[in-house]
């Protein structure tokens, strides 16, 4: 998949400037596609090229100019028919920390415990933020009558999704640290 369907279903929210698809991004689609501001004012413009968004452009005082893109009927078509089709292949962990936990074994155990430590400090901030997020969309709803009536419900299922990958990515790095903190040290029976 590429970007280009990112950004086409992040413009489902609505109108946004680059700025304002890069916050739409940290806080909705950054858990399973993350993006650069560069990479999406490209993707912006490609988009626009393409017929697929397009752009207007809007006076600021005191403030350079912006533009603000929106989906076309041409992008909601392509949107559309991307969402119908399975994907590809599976999902593929690549994840640095999960290489360095390969091969712990003779590796410094307090570094692998402070880097374990550091993820779990950016789990906890991450379900921070996704719970705020969670509320957010709510609006003192509870889950089910937001599932009901809402207009859009992909953003909250994503959510979710999100919610439990940091879940258990805390559950991965206690049950991990709890294992390390176990081991004798390296060169003892």
């Amino acid at each position: 998949m590429s970007l280009k369907y990112a950004v086409l279903a992040a413009l489902l929210e609505g109108e946004a400037s680059g700025y304002e698809l890069s916050k739409i991004f940290d806080v909705s689609l950054a858990n399973f596609w993350p993006a650069t501001p560069q990479q999406l004012y490209r993707e912006l413009e490609r988009l626009s090229q393409e017929g697929l968004a397009e752009a207007r452009v809007v006076e600021q005082q005191r403030r350079p100019n912006k533009r603000m893109f929106t989906l076309t009927e041409a992008g909601r078509s392509e949107l559309a028919r991307f969402a119908a089709e399975p994907p590809r292949r599976p999902t593929a962990v690549r994840d640095e920390l999960l290489v360095k936990i390969q091969a712990v074994d003779g590796a410094d155990p307090a570094a692998s415990a402070a880097m374990i430590e550091e993820r779990m400090t950016w789990a906890r901030g991450k379900l921070d933020r996704y719970e705020r997020v969670r509320e957010r969309l709510l609006g003192g709803r509870g889950e089910e009558e937001y599932l009901r009536d809402a207009e859009r419900v992909g953003p909250y299922l994503t959510l979710l999704a999100g919610i439990a990958f940091e879940r258990e990515n805390l559950r991965w790095c206690e049950r991990a640290r709890d294992v390390l903190a176990r081991r004798p040290a390296a060169g003892r029976p």
